[in-house]
């Protein structure tokens, strides 16, 4: 059984790269913590609930080293860009942050 020593030392951020051939490159993709997915969840219920997508690319796009490449400020930008490549990057932050259909539901009529 784990303690709680081995629990909190666990490095279980996970960053991967997701070609985005729309756009001629890639990007990198990270999970969101417990409680960077409170902040986003707080703030998407408080806020337009337009742009999930976006949103939730905005959130999860970062550089190499996990730093987020985009802010809310970004995100009515982010949600013009072409939809197949929005796509990409919103499916691949959903499987590493453990989103679900469901979930996606709730967040968009909430």
């Amino acid at each position: 059984m784990l303690t709680r020593e081995q629990i909190l030392e666990i490095q279980d951020a996970k960053i991967e790269e997701v070609k985005i051939p729309e756009w001629g490159g890639s990007v990198f993709i990270k999970s969101m913590s417990s409680r960077e997915r409170d902040r986003f969840e707080e703030l998407h219920l408080s806020q337009n609930k337009a742009n999930t997508r976006a949103r939730i690319a905005a959130a999860c796009t970062c550089d190499a080293d996990g730093a987020l490449l985009f802010t809310e400020a970004d995100i009515e930008a982010l949600g013009q860009k072409d939809g197949k490549a929005v796509n990409r990057i919103f499916s691949k932050a959903m499987d590493l942050c453990g989103f679900t259909a469901d979930d996606v539901e709730e967040l968009e009529k909430n």
